[in-house]
């Protein structure tokens, strides 16, 4: 099966499930990371010590390395950007495929761990410490690079979701942030009535946050365990599945959100607009806004977030868009050493505040979520309001981790196909859902899989 799961990770490789959750690129070379301190994007000066290979995008890496290689005599790390999101993995993917090229610390998307974890790719770091740094993050946290007794990564990031919403359209209109879906079904509704405009929006191109909303309905869609890895449980189309697509196409079919696709010019210029009364997303959207032009002249001042709506009020959900871990790869030649650095890169106070004051991450570590100055910083896009506090700190904490899919984006882009046919009208949500079912069944089989 792992020769089959070759084929099976950049199939579609600009359907990315979290798009915009992975930051902006950076400097740094293209080409892979060596030991050798000539071809790293950050000097090394410790050359006397051990060097770890690194690929990673996010703005800051290099304050980020610099920071750990300022504070640490016994190894440095020769950092490179090998691309961003999709452009890595292809990478990374080719060098797994060769069995050489690759870093010794790779950053992978949160719901990319287990793509390349069932490809022996990945080292399980239970023997190099990871129960050491369990404790500064959540449980949610550790359930998501964590399979069975395996852990294939140290996390680095989240995507707690929640509603942003214009308080300039609530305000117009008289509407009232909603606390469950049926509200929110309702809020659209008089919206439309008065002429106002789109409740939100409905996007084929990112599947990644319609599968958790049918992860907070209570659908588990995906079930395994590295230790058995053959064996695999797809529950796609479950009753609580359906209830959230068939719920998404009822709104489009009646006009009360759009079918934009998102992180596109057209959408962050009807965002600005006022075009979307709400933006369904994470807690690095203000972040990704700010740098697309949001908040800002005439549109400053006008942004919100509140908690995301429920589907069952009586048992409140918390889920995840986006996210990334630092991962040690099975072509590390000291994986120990790679394991340390995994643990210890993204990790101190110094880059974990430069990371959420510059608003490149949602930091999981404890360290930071328990900090007075994270709880009670006034947001700037937010006009002061204290998101952290009031939104995002309790979605992280609330939140109980995912199983993602092992296929990556060959999953997300069959999913996109799907939604594209409920926003054309072609199918229901229900429709789509059964038919993605037996797709992903016939895919599964096709890998080597035994359905159970």
């Amino acid at each position: 099966m792992k020769n089959r799961l070759l084929t099976a990770v950049i199939g579609a490789g600009t359907v990315m499930a979290s798009l915009a959750a992975c930051g902006g690129g950076d400097g740094g070379g293209g080409d892979a990371a060596s030991a050798d301190a000539g071809n790293c994007s950050v000097p090394i000066t410790k050359t006397e010590a051990p060097v770890v290979s690194v690929w990673a995008w996010y703005p800051n890496m290099k304050t980020v390395v610099e920071n750990f290689n300022e504070s640490h005599d016994d190894v440095q790390v020769c950092w490179t950007n090998a691309g961003q999101g999709a452009d890595q993995y292809a990478r990374f993917q080719t060098a797994v495929s060769a069995g050489t090229g690759a870093p010794d610390v790779v950053m992978l998307e949160t719901d990319m761990v287990p793509v390349f974890s069932l490809q022996e790719a990945l080292v399980d770091l239970t023997g190099y410490g990871a129960s050491e740094v369990e404790g500064n993050f959540g449980a949610g946290a550790w359930e998501d690079v964590s399979s069975g007794d395996a852990v294939y990564g140290i996390p680095i990031d989240g995507g707690p979701m929640a509603m942003m919403y214009r308080t300039d359209v609530f305000e117009q209109y008289g509407i009232t942030p909603p606390t469950t879906w049926d509200e929110y079904r309702a809020a659209g509704e008089a919206l439309k009535a008065a002429g106002g405009p789109l409740m939100g929006d409905f996007p084929a191109n990112v599947p990644a946050p319609t599968v958790a909303l049918m992860q907070q309905n209570g659908a588990e869609p995906w079930v395994y365990d590295s230790a058995d890895p053959t064996q695999l449980e797809i529950d796609l189309n479950s009753p609580e599945s359906k209830e959230v697509l068939d719920y998404w196409a009822g709104l489009v079919r009646d006009g009360l959100v759009g079918t934009q696709d998102q992180f596109t010019t057209d959408y962050i210029a009807g965002a600005i607009r006022g075009d979307y009364a709400t933006y369904i997303s994470a807690a690095w959207a203000p972040g990704y806004l700010t740098g697309a032009g949001a908040g800002e002249g005439e549109d400053a001042g006008n942004w919100a977030v509140a908690p995301l709506p429920q589907w069952d009020p009586a048992n409140p959900v918390s889920v995840n868009w986006g996210g990334s871990v630092l991962a040690v790869t099975s072509q590390a030649p000291e994986p120990e050493l790679a394991a340390q650095v995994a643990m210890e890169l993204y990790a101190d106070d110094a880059s974990l505040t430069d990371g959420w004051t510059s608003q490149t991450i949602f930091p999981l570590n404890q360290s930071v979520l328990s900090s007075q100055e994270f709880i009670d910083n006034e947001s700037e896009f937010f006009s002061g309001q204290t998101a952290n506090k009031d939104v995002y700190i309790p979605a992280a904490e609330a939140y109980e981790g995912s199983t993602y899919s092992p296929f990556g984006t060959t999953f997300y882009a069959q999913f996109t196909e799907e939604i594209a046919a409920i926003n054309a009208g072609e199918k229901t949500g229900s429709e789509a859902l059964d038919d993605l079912q037996a797709e992903m069944e016939e895919y599964a089989t096709q890998q080597g899989f035994t359905l159970n």
